[in-house]
C-alpha cells in the first residue's frame, strides 16, 4: 500500500493561476470548481506528467510509461483500466477528496465494448475512446477555506526519483508566483471569425427529430437524446477559450486537459458518478429552459419547475439510472433524495434530480462505471434501443460528448462528470455538440432552438464575443 505526503502552500494564486504554471506540460489537467463554493463545486484539482498513461481506440490499447510505449494489446480498456488500478491502493483520510489517481477521459463510443450497438455513425476526428493518466502527484485547492495542497504518492512500482523531481517542479513554479499573460500565444490562430457549422441543417434536425418520434410511436422507445454537432476554426489558443468560458458559464464539473494533439474545454453542470467510501451519487439532469431577463427569468424558473414535460422525462431517466446503479449497489439501498430539483447557471435552469446508493462490497469504481456508462440523460430509454437509434441518426461518432472526464482516486473513490456545455480542439478545429431529449409530445422547431441555447456560451468563447443575445 502507498503512503501520501501532504503539505499546504501559501500562495495568492488562484487555482487557475497554479494551472497555467504547468498547462504546457505533458497530459497536465485542471478539473475547475469554478462555482462559488457549494456542495458541489468545492474543490478543483491539477496535475501533469503522470507516471502511466493508458489510451484505447476500438479495442486497441497502449500503455505508456515515462513517455515510451511499454505495452500493446487488445480487449475492454475497463477491464485494463481496472487492473491497473488494483495494482496501486492507499488508504486516503486527509479529508481532501482526491489525492491521487487516474484522471483522464471516457468517449461516448466506449459503450461498444458494453453493449453490442451498430457502428454507422462517421468516425471523422478519429480521436481516442479513452485516455487516463496515473498521477502521484496532485495540487488541490479547497474553495471553501481557500486553502491550496501538495499531495504526493510514494507507491509501489514506480519511479520515486522522478516523483520527488516533479514535486520539486511544483513547489518551485507556484512560489515563484510568474503566471504568464498567455493572449501572446494566439498568434498561430489568427484567422477570421468564423460561425460554427452545424453537421445537421435546420431542416434536417427537425425531420430527424420527426423520425425518432415514429420510433416512440411504434414503441421502440420512450425518450432519445437527439444532437447535432457545430465546427469552426479557433482564432485563440485553446487556453485562452477556456479562459473566457469558464469566466460567462461558469460550472461545477468544468475542467481543461492537455493532450498534446487534442484539447477538452468543459463547463459541464452535470455530475455522471461519484462514490465516497463506498456510496454511490449520479445527477442526471434533464429538462431545460432558458435564462431571462428581470421578471422573464423567474417566469422562466417557475415555468421549468412546474412543467408536465420535463417532469416526465426527468422521472424516465430517473428510474433508468435506479435500475444502473442498482446493478452494483447492495439491494434496497438506492434512493432518490432530490427529485426535480433547479438549478440556475449562466444561460440556462436545469431540472436535476439525484439518485444514491451503497456500492456493493465485490464492486469498484470501475464496476460501477461499466454497469452504468454512458449516462442516461443522454441516451434515453430503454438505454440500449436508444443508442442504437443514436448511431442510425447522427451522422458522425460523439467522440468525447455525452462520455466523461473526471478521477478514480488510488483510494476507490470517483468523481466523473457528463461531458455536455464542452469544446473539444483538434488542431485548429473546434468542436462542440448540443441536443436534448426527444419524447412524444415533442415539437421538432421548439427542440431546435433548446439546442442552440445550450451551445449559447459556447458558441461566445469560440467567438470571444461579450455576452449578450
Amino acid at each position: 500500500m502507498g503512503s501520501i505526503t501532504i503539505e499546504e502552500i501559501s500562495t495568492n494564486l488562484t487555482a487557475f493561476d497554479i494551472y497555467k504554471l504547468f498547462y504546457m506540460e505533458e497530459y497536465s489537467f485542471i478539473l475547475d470548481s469554478s462555482m462559488s463554493p457549494n456542495r458541489l463545486g468545492r474543490y478543483s484539482f491539477i496535475g501533469f506528467g503522470p507516471f502511466m498513461v493508458v489510451e484505447s481506440k476500438n479495442g486497441g490499447i497502449i500503455i505508456r510509461e515515462g513517455g515510451k510505449i511499454i505495452k500493446t494489446m487488445t480487449g475492454n480498456p475497463l477491464i485494463v483500466l481496472k487492473e491497473i488500478l488494483r495494482r496501486f491502493v492507499i488508504k486516503n483520510d486527509t479529508g481532501i477528496p482526491f489525492v491521487g489517481g487516474a484522471v483522464g477521459f471516457l468517449a461516448y463510443d466506449l459503450c461498444h465494448h458494453l453493449e453490442k450497438l451498430p457502428r454507422k455513425a462517421d468516425d471523422d476526428i478519429n480521436l481516442p475512446d479513452m485516455i487516463f493518466g496515473f498521477y502521484n502527484n496532485i495540487v488541490a485547492v479547497d474553495h471553501a477555506k481557500n486553502t491550496k495542497y501538495i499531495m504526493s504518492l510514494d507507491l509501489p512500482e514506480t519511479d520515486r526519483a522522478n516523483r520527488l523531481e516533479k514535486l520539486k517542479l511544483i513547489k518551485m513554479r507556484i512560489n515563484s508566483g510568474n503566471v504568464e499573460d498567455t493572449t501572446y500565444l494566439d498568434e498561430p490562430y489568427r484567422y477570421n471569425r468564423v460561425n460554427p457549422v452545424s453537421n445537421f441543417t435546420y431542416d434536417t434536425y427537425c425531420e430527424t427529430i420527426r423520425k425518432a418520434r415514429e420510433y416512440i410511436r411504434c414503441g421502440d422507445i420512450y425518450q432519445m437524446n437527439l444532437t447535432q454537432r457545430f465546427k469552426t476554426l479557433i482564432n485563440r489558443h485553446p487556453l485562452n477559450i477556456y479562459t473566457y468560458l469558464r469566466k460567462i458559464n461558469p460550472a461545477p464539473f468544468a475542467g481543461y486537459m492537455n493532450y498534446g494533439n487534442m484539447q477538452i474545454l468543459s463547463s459541464s453542470p452535470e455530475r455522471f458518478l461519484k462514490i465516497t467510501k463506498g456510496m454511490v451519487e449520479t445527477r442526471p439532469i434533464k429538462g431545460t429552459m432558458p435564462r431571462g431577463v428581470g421578471n422573464t427569468d423567474e417566469a422562466n424558473y417557475n415555468t421549468l419547475k412546474n412543467s408536465i414535460k420535463d417532469r416526465a422525462e426527468n422521472l424516465m431517466i430517473v428510474d433508468l439510472m435506479r435500475n444502473d446503479i442498482g446493478r452494483v449497489c447492495k439491494f434496497g439501498s438506492v434512493k432518490v433524495p432530490e427529485l426535480f430539483e433547479i438549478e440556475r447557471y449562466a444561460t440556462v435552469f436545469q431540472m436535476v434530480s439525484t439518485v444514491t446508493g451503497e456500492l456493493r462490497d465485490d464492486c469498484n469504481a470501475v464496476d460501477c462505471i461499466m454497469a452504468t456508462f454512458p449516462g442516461g440523460s443522454i441516451t434515453g430509454a430503454p438505454k440500449i434501443r436508444s443508442m442504437e437509434i443514436i448511431d442510425e441518426l447522427e451522422p458522425t461518432c460523439r467522440h468525447i460528448y455525452t462520455g466523461s472526464i473526471g478521477y478514480i482516486g488510488f483510494d476507490g473513490d470517483m468523481d466523473l462528470n457528463i461531458v455536455i456545455r464542452t469544446i473539444l480542439v483538434k488542431g485548429h478545429n473546434a468542436y462542440y455538440q448540443v441536443g436534448g431529449g426527444i419524447v412524444w409530445d415533442s415539437v421538432p422547431e421548439r427542440e431546435y432552438k433548446e439546442t442552440m441555447v445550450k451551445g449559447l456560451a459556447l458558441k461566445k468563447a469560440l467567438l470571444y464575443d461579450d455576452f449578450t443575445e
